[in-house]
């Protein structure tokens, strides 16, 4: 039996991985390393990950004692993808059992697999139960029940993204036991350590796109991806100053130390701006209902690595009328949301057991999450 539980944080820019002890708690292995890769899948390029993913995985090893043979991946796609349904079913008045649920995830996921042939299905949470007339988050088991309906999303990456990641692994030898979608996963770790706030958006900044995750009474209400990031923020720079990218990238970093004091003012400006447009655009991407509301009633956190160029010191030059927060993440952070996942901490979610444990009766081995 293996010691540890091995999760990898596959990034655009960089690949982070911990090796949890499944008995020590407190003791994990930590592997960190810059890595760049387009994940759109009309640019899909790989290639110089391959020899990371292959060091990591060496590194690992030497660190833990044991052979490498699966993971838990953690990947953001800009290509992903939320499906919505509704479903219902009328229960005649019986008591409502968790196989009347069961049967009609089931049956929903056949059909989304069917209509969404290039898609690759990554959660599925229910989002909402609705029995005689009344709203739920939870499955409101052994009452009554006339009429049920059941609100349910599945969040997809495209399949050839998905196959193209374990690929990778297959050629070390690995098996890509899940594939988990990095933001989600941070999201529901991070807001436990949040003061009780009813609507947060959270805003993960990436190397290329920003994921945008929305909360409402402590329930995932949706998600949506935005095509810039960080190294947006870097070729502004590159373009008004004139330099190379590298360049650029380094002046971003720190524009308030040594020689870039002089053109602080100029490049807090190109950086703000950037910033603001990102925020302003998170929260057009609200669902429609919300942005009837009160805006200013939603809190913001950002996290992600294009989100370090902030600290609180700039907090106040971003000018945003909505309550933001600043959240450092650091490489256990990341990895151990996945972990947290994985113990039952999304408490919409139906979690599919991992590929190796797949030998478990039909029903038990999908619904695992609602013993």
């Amino acid at each position: 039996m293996k010691n540890f539980n091995v999760y990898i944080d596959f990034g655009s820019s960089k690949i982070r991985t911990v090796a949890f002890n499944k008995i020590e708690q407190n003791k994990f292995y930590i592997t960190e390393c810059k890595c760049l890769s387009s994940f759109k899948v009309n640019q899909l390029s790989l290639t110089h990950s391959e020899n990371i993913i292959k060091k990591t995985i060496l590194e690992i090893e030497k660190k833990t004692g044991e052979h490498l043979n699966d993971i838990s991946l953690m990947v953001d796609s800009p290509d992903s993808l939320l499906i919505n349904v509704s479903r219902s079913k009328n229960i005649e008045g019986k008591k409502l059992k968790k196989e009347e649920v069961e049967y009609l995830i089931q049956d929903t996921k056949q059909q989304i697999i069917k209509a969404y042939k290039d898609q690759h299905i990554v959660h599925i949470l229910v989002t909402n139960y609705n029995v005689n007339g009344t709203n739920y988050s939870f499955i409101p088991l052994n009452i009554s029940c006339n009429q049920l309906y059941i609100d349910i999303a599945f969040i997809c990456f495209p399949k050839v993204f998905v196959n193209s990641l374990e690929k990778i692994f297959s050629k070390n030898n690995i098996l890509v036991n899940q594939i988990i979608f990095s933001s989600y996963a941070k999201t529901l770790s991070y807001k436990k350590k949040i003061e009780t706030s009813k609507k947060i958006l959270f805003v993960d900044i990436g190397y290329e796109k920003t994921s945008i995750i929305f909360y409402n009474e402590e329930n995932f209400a949706g998600f949506n991806i935005l095509p810039i990031g960080g190294n947006h923020i870097s070729k502004d720079i590159s373009k008004i100053l004139h330099v190379p990218l590298d360049k650029a990238e380094e002046i971003k970093l720190n524009f308030d130390k040594g020689e870039f004091k002089n053109t602080a003012d100029l490049i807090k400006k190109i950086v703000f701006a950037r910033i603001e447009e990102i925020l302003e655009l998170s929260l057009n991407y609200l669902p429609s209902q919300e942005k009837e509301n009160d805006l200013n009633k939603i809190k913001l956190i950002l996290t992600g690595e294009g989100s370090k160029i902030l600290d609180t010191r700039f907090k106040e030059s971003i000018s945003f009328s909505n309550d933001i927060d600043l959240l450092e993440e650091s490489t256990l952070d990341i990895c151990e949301s996945g972990l947290n996942l994985n113990k039952g901490l999304g408490n919409q979610e139906v979690t599919v057991i991992p590929k190796k444990l797949e030998k478990k009766g039909f029903f038990e081995r999908l619904f695992h999450f609602f013993k």
